[in-house]
């Protein structure tokens, strides 16, 4: 990773090809076996069946800020290959609503009055924690976009809903959650951020976009261009893409395994599969203890749901 983000400095994964393409596996080391079967189906579903006829050619796409400093904060937007809307990374333990305060005014600096941000929570928030942040974060932002995933609940999502003016986005109140139509039931939330692997592949998310009916952002879940190409997949195939999507995440990462990384230009991503290059797969490639352990993993989920 260039910067310690979501608690890492080395981002682990497994990638394969099947007869429809290369595709990636890639849990996070703290999830269970359990919690990293949908990553498996998606990454079958990804090798072995094409991808829904795109609607759409070029995805817009948000650039992601991690929680550090202002000026860094701000050259990650100078840097980010024209994108307009910046997702800010708020409420990192150890640090303080002040931080997050720096970070988000020196992004609307480094913005402009035009750009638009939305802050991301990963639900660290108490419901009047986020009342009180979300009011503070909107005025310096000259208005916040949304709010993704401000608490840990369905529950809380809808208390934070009721007493806000911003719209609230659940992230890992789909993804992580029994049933991902609670947020609904609830009325909870405003947006819908899916991403493919944790909810088991393309088309499982076309289909969860589907029954939600509500507006969808894609998000990658810190993949290689070989991941962030089945994020692409489903935002163009989705009826109706009224926000940037959140797969311009490769600049996140220090290399990728393809020989051109998903990289925006003026803002946006284009879709496609994206193909290994040997030389640069190597560069990355894990010892034989990671290797072993990444493919015991992908055995065993595999044989256990019979895939």
């Amino acid at each position: 990773m260039v910067t310690r983000f979501r608690g890492i400095t080395v981002r682990e994964g497994l990638v394969f090809e099947g007869a429809a393409g290369w595709s990636e596996f890639s849990p996070f080391l703290d999830y269970d076996l359990i919690e990293s079967a949908p990553w498996l189906v998606a990454a079958i579903d990804s090798a072995e069946h094409e991808w829904p006829t795109p609607l759409r050619n070029v995805i817009p796409v948000n650039c992601t800020v991690p929680a550090v400093g202002p000026e860094a904060a701000a050259q990650v937007v100078r840097a980010s290959h024209g994108c307009r809307t910046a997702k800010i990374k708020v409420a990192d333990p150890g640090q303080s609503l002040a931080d997050d305060i720096a970070r988000v005014e020196a992004v609307r600096d480094a913005l402009g009055p035009g750009g638009k941000i939305r802050i991301d929570v990963n639900g660290l928030w108490s419901v009047d924690e986020a009342i009180a942040a979300i009011a503070v974060l909107d005025r310096m932002a000259g208005g916040l976009e949304y709010v993704e995933q401000p608490c840990r609940s369905v529950e809380e999502l809808a208390a934070v809903r009721r007493k806000v003016n911003v719209p609230i986005a659940a992230d890992e109140s789909i993804r992580r959650a029994a049933d991902p139509m609670r947020v609904v039931e609830l009325d909870a939330a405003d947006i819908a951020v899916l991403k493919v692997q944790p909810l088991g592949g393309v088309h499982a998310c076309l289909r969860i976009a589907e029954q939600i009916g509500i507006p969808v952002v894609v998000s990658s879940a810190l993949e290689t261009s070989i991941g962030l190409a089945a994020g692409l997949a489903l935002a163009a195939a989705l009826p109706e893409l009224p926000y940037a999507c959140g797969l311009a995440t490769t600049s996140l990462l220090t290399a990728d395994v393809v020989a051109h990384s998903l990289v925006p230009v003026d803002g946006a991503l284009p879709v496609g599969r994206t193909v290994i290059d040997p030389g640069r797969l190597a560069a990355v490639a894990a010892d034989d203890e990671t290797t072993a352990r990444w493919t015991a993993r992908f055995d065993k989920i595999r044989k256990d749901l019979k895939l």
